[in-house]
């Protein structure tokens, strides 16, 4: 467990700057970007980083590497579906299209 331990609010500070950051738009469903955040304060608080809330981690930040976020997945992901795995990021486009984030494959080798 982390010795500094991350708030809610501390973590969607986080997503929101990663988001500015990158040129990326937040999941506008209220309820579903709370629920994520939640999960990644939640993963960071007992791992001491932000794995993807979407996914199951070894535990190790060497093994989850791929996997904390934003994952290495999030650019593929966007440029193929307009969104990342767990749909807390949108590529703008897909944000302005008004579609709602659908269920796609997972990128990552078990």
């Amino acid at each position: 467990m982390s010795t500094r331990e991350k708030t809610p609010e501390q973590t969607y500070t986080f997503v929101r700057r990663v988001a500015e950051h990158k040129g990326w738009v937040l999941n506008p469903d209220p309820e579903f970007l709370e629920d994520l955040v939640q999960g990644l304060t939640s993963n960071y608080n007992r791992y001491g980083y932000y794995l993807c809330p979407c996914r199951d981690g070894e535990g190790t930040q060497a093994a989850d590497k791929d996997i904390t976020c934003p994952c290495d997945y999030n650019l593929p992901d966007q440029a193929e579906y307009g969104h990342c795995f767990c749909a807390l990021f949108l590529s703008p486009a897909f944000a302005a299209s008004g579609r709602d984030p659908q269920p796609i494959p997972e990128r990552r080798l078990e």
